[in-house]
């Protein structure tokens, strides 16, 4: 298969995956609200998840540079249909315990899945002609684009053929994908010529060091106020349904999965002065002006919420999903572009290793502080975080590339 053709099937694999993932979690989330779970044990479901995303991209970026991105991919894959025949069982069976585990197996196929096609891309792509930054967008912003697209899936299956069938279909929609990358997905793909001891898995690099820092900062930044926050208040104060919640922040994803794919029409990729054919990559600049722009957001948000809440959450986090979509898609693209060529997953699978530990905090914190202080302190909260993220992104310096 060409370089393109290898491209288009690692993308259908993170495709099916995302959709299948958005799905799940709209179902699980769901399903037990209608058992009569309470929200803190509902909460408690996705723990695992999230805490198993930082072990799995610490242990699977090191698989993946000895053993090839087409094992820890369907692996991946595998371990999804796993996670989703756990929980075709009878309802008696699914106890807190249960699902925590199924979704713990859930979060280790998520975050093996992401590293893989990430780490993939740097053994396909040129970083010479503004192709690696453009692929590495569009696979960043169709998936978050399609997790929403999976929220809306997971919700018409639930009403369509109830929990135990809707499952089912989500099993043949990765089983396809599965089935072909297994037969057609390059065995090379992303082996180290080195094969790394465990311990390297720790980056050594301070400019990866420095970019993980910044990204743990930027999605515990998000997730600080979008994850539980948001909900609780549109729900509790602002009286929304669930329908309209669930609606409203699957619409957010799906648009900032748009903006992030057609980063590069926004940020970096401009013709130069000086050659008329010359194309310029975001750099660790760029991320930092961004992250200023961010950080705005929130502390608007915060200082006005009392005024008109509604028309401030709403619109504030249009403008805050826009401007977070094109950190997020600079973010990735620079980790990719400063990995080592050799064994790319070692230092992707560290960087989302700290956007994982970024997530559960945001997560955590989110409820904490919410329930403590409101809605306007996680927000102020949210702008500090974006703030430490683009100074630690600035102090990430280039890593000289090697003839």
């Amino acid at each position: 298969m060409s370089l393109k053709q290898q491209y288009g099937l690692i993308t259908a694999n993170y495709w099916a995956f995302t959709i299948t993932d958005g799905a799940l979690r709209m179902l699980v989330l769901l399903f037990f609200y209608q058992l009569g779970y309470s929200p803190l044990e509902i909460a408690m479901l996705f723990l695992f998840y999230e805490f198993f995303g930082i072990v799995t991209n610490l242990f699977g970026g090191w698989l993946g540079a000895r053993l090839g991105l087409n094992v820890t991919m369907n692996i991946g894959l595998g371990l999804q249909v796993i996670a989703l025949m756990m929980l075709v069982v009878s309802p008696e069976w699914l106890t807190v315990a249960y699902v925590m585990a199924a979704q713990a197996l859930s979060g280790i196929a998520k975050d093996l899945n992401k590293m893989s096609a990430k780490s993939a891309i740097k053994s396909l792509a040129s970083d010479t002609d503004g192709q690696l930054y453009r692929w590495v967008s569009v696979l960043t912003g169709s998936k978050n684009a399609l997790k929403g697209v999976g929220f809306f899936v997971g919700a018409v299956l639930l009403g369509a053929v109830g929990f135990q069938y809707a499952l089912f279909v989500l099993v043949m929609l990765i089983l396809v994908p599965l089935f072909f990358s297994i037969i057609y997905l390059d065995g090379q793909l992303g082996k180290a010529q080195n094969k790394p001891k465990f311990q390297e898995m720790f980056s050594k690099s301070p400019a990866i060091n420095w970019l993980s820092g910044a990204r743990f900062f930027l999605f515990g930044a998000r997730d600080v106020w979008f994850v539980v926050a948001l909900p609780v208040y549109l729900q509790g104060v602002l009286q929304w349904s669930h329908t309209e919640v669930g609606t409203f922040m699957a619409l957010w994803i799906i648009g900032y999965g748009v903006v992030q794919a057609t980063t590069p029409k926004w940020t970096g990729l401009k013709k130069g002065r000086g050659n008329a054919d010359q194309e310029h990559n975001p750099t660790r600049a760029t991320a930092m002006k961004l992250a200023l722009a961010l950080a705005v957001v929130p502390a608007l948000m915060a200082a006005t919420l009392s005024y008109y809440p509604q028309v401030i959450l709403v619109g504030g986090l249009l403008v805050f999903g826009v401007v977070f979509a094109l950190n997020s898609a600079v973010h990735s693209y620079l980790i990719v572009s400063y990995a080592d060529a050799d064994g790319t997953s070692k230092d992707v699978g560290f960087y989302y290793m700290a956007n994982a530990a970024g997530r559960l905090a945001g997560t955590l914190l989110s409820g904490w502080v919410y329930q403590v202080s409101g809605m306007e302190m996680t927000l102020w909260l949210s702008a500090l975080m974006v703030l430490s993220a683009g100074l630690l992104v600035l102090k990430a310096q280039p890593i000289p590339k090697t003839a």
